[in-house]
Formats: structure tokens, sequence, C-alpha cells
């Protein structure tokens, strides 16, 4: 009988008091904010890079390649003007041996004969029409980067989904056994 009120002097015991085995964790709002996708960033990054090349860049916070843009598109407008001008140059004095009016003792064309002339102008009417097509490029790749990069900006890259290399050692023969790890945390 003594064992019985025992038992029941415990039950009451620990029924009196209130125990919690596991803390409550409540989600504020911060904690579950959903980020927002703006469909139209890509679009409106792109377009704003067409209008002013770099601006598509500061529009996506990626200041480092506005200096690249500019400098890509400089050197092209430098070379395809220092080109045109040395193309007019030779052309010119092409101009003036057929016509007969020119100097035979001018120190940079006296010494060169017509297909000298002639080949001058094709090499430096290609290099002119090269860096027509780099700056052209340069001016395409500046739209398309924008436009990558503010789609690449909403994609979720944290820590909660991770690919790591891997190397576990085998237990049977002690060699290493190489892979990657997908990491999917929720």
């Amino acid at each position: 009988m003594k064992v019985l009120q025992y038992i029941a002097l415990s039950i009451c015991l620990f029924l009196s008091f209130q125990v919690k085995a596991q803390e409550e964790i409540s989600l504020k709002s911060a904690d579950t904010t959903k980020a927002i996708i703006n469909p139209n960033a890509p679009a409106k990054a792109a377009f704003y890079s067409a209008l002013v090349p770099g601006l598509g860049q500061a529009y996506n916070k990626k200041y480092w390649k506005i200096p690249l843009v500019y400098a890509g598109l400089g050197a092209g407008i430098y070379y395809y003007t220092w080109n045109q001008k040395k193309y007019h140059e030779f052309r010119d004095e092409y101009k003036r041996r057929l016509d007969g009016t020119y100097d035979p003792n001018h120190p940079i064309y006296g010494d060169l004969d017509n297909d000298r002339l002639v080949r001058a102008q094709k090499f430096h009417q290609r290099n002119r029409d090269l860096s027509a097509l780099i700056t052209a490029f340069i001016y395409i790749l500046n739209i398309v980067d924008a436009n990558i990069d503010g789609h690449l900006m909403q994609f979720n890259v944290n820590d909660n989904l991770s690919i790591k290399p891997d190397m576990n050692q085998n237990q049977i023969d002690y060699k290493f056994n190489y892979g990657m790890t997908l990491t999917l945390n929720f």
C-alpha cells in the first residue's frame, strides 16, 4: 500500500508542474520573407545599356564593369579613327601621284611607289573595318552582359543549396574516393 501511495504522490507532483520538452520557435515575418522577382529587370537593364553603354551595368550594381565597357569602346573608336586618317593620307598621296602634283622629295611618301601606296590603303581600310566590327561587338556584348546580369541577380544562391567537392577514404583499401556532394538544406 505504501508503494501505491508513493506512485500516486509522484504522479501528482509531475502533473502539477508545467514542463516543456522543447522550446517553441515562432517564425517572424523577416525569416519567411519571399524575394520579390521583377521579370522586367533584365529587359530594363538591357535597354539602359543600349541607350547609354554602361548604364545597364550601373542598374545591376556591377560598377566595376563600366570602365571595361568604356575602355573597350574607346579603344575601338580610337583605332577606327586612326586607321581612317591613315587611309585618307595614303589615298590622297596616291591621288596626287595620279594627277602629277606630288612632291618626290616628301619625307614620308617620297620613297614609296604606287603599289605600296595601294597596299597601304587596303591595309588601313581593312583595319578600319575590323575596328568598326570590334567596336560593334563590344557594344552588343555590353547589352548582352547587362541582360544576363539582370537574370542572374534573380537566382537564389545561398548556402541552402551548394555543390562542394568531396573526398572520402574507402575503409576497405584506404584509397580516396573523389566526387561531388549536392547539399540541400530546408
